[in-house]
Order: structure tokens, then C-alpha cells, then sequence
């Protein structure tokens, strides 16, 4: 892979949290826009399916672990919360070596539920699209918090 095509876009950030799984999937940046949190991943060998793009498990953790931080960090402090559902349509293939990010958009979060939509997308391309529906865990702190940018 060419060392542009290597290149972190300007603004992305290593995200050094989340679960040990979270952490062995990436590694993952992100970048804050509009008090979202962009997430975003470089496609790696490990990522692809036998068929040479994405794998659709590695597709969904991706808009599961970005949409759980979005609404996780949507309070102060951030709520603890869990996948309740993930509903998702896969709409086109991403590729070795292209940058994919993750883009949050948070619709409603409650005293005991959280629900945001989230598209994956290559540049503008729409790779897949997800809705997510989080539940609260009371009781448990909320173990990760995302620096702000200032």
C-alpha cells in the first residue's frame, strides 16, 4: 500500500479506548465535528471478507462501537450503555487500503434509552448504513471518556 494511501486524513486522532476487543479490531482514529464523534478506520488484511472487501462483522462492530460512543458520550458525564439493537443494510463494498469513517447521527437519548442512525462511508460513497437502539446500565460508571478538542 502507498504511503499516501496509508495517510490518516488531517484532524483524526488514534482512539486509544474502548473494550479489549474494541482495541484489537482497529486500530481506530477519530475526530470531533459538530459535537459528533467521527470515527474512522484504514482497511487493513485482517479487515476483508474471502471475497477481498470489508467483512460485514467488521462493518457492524465499526457502527456499533460508533454509535455506542456517540450516545454514551451525548451526557455529562458520559452514560454507561449497552447494544440493545442494530439494524443495518449493506449497501456497497469498501476495499483493501480505503479509509472508512463513520458518521453518528444521534436522534433521541432518554433516562433509559439511547437511538442513533449511522452511515459508513467511503469519501462519499454510502457503504452501509445503521440504526442502533442503546439501553442504559445504571449502577455501572461509564469506564471511557473521549478528549474533547479544546
Amino acid at each position: 500500500m502507498a504511503a499516501e494511501a496509508a495517510a490518516i486524513p488531517a484532524g483524526f486522532q488514534p482512539l486509544a479506548l474502548g473494550s479489549p476487543f474494541v482495541l484489537q479490531f482497529g486500530p481506530l482514529y477519530a475526530r470531533h465535528a459538530d459535537n459528533i464523534l467521527l470515527i474512522g478506520i484504514r482497511i487493513q488484511p485482517h479487515h476483508l471478507n474471502l471475497h477481498g472487501n470489508a467483512h460485514g462483522g467488521m462493518l457492524l462492530t465499526l457502527a456499533d462501537t460508533a454509535l455506542g460512543l456517540n450516545l454514551s458520550q451525548s451526557h455529562h458525564p458520559p452514560l454507561p450503555m449497552v447494544t440493545a439493537n442494530l439494524s443495518s443494510e449493506f449497501l456497497a463494498p469498501a476495499k483493501l487500503g480505503e479509509w472508512l469513517e463513520a458518521q453518528v447521527e444521534i436522534l433521541r437519548v432518554g433516562s433509559r434509552l439511547g437511538f442513533a442512525d449511522c452511515r459508513l462511508k467511503v469519501g462519499e460513497r454510502l457503504v452501509m448504513r445503521a440504526s442502533g437502539t442503546f439501553a442504559v446500565v445504571r449502577g455501572v460508571p461509564a469506564t471511557a471518556t473521549v478528549p474533547s478538542d479544546g
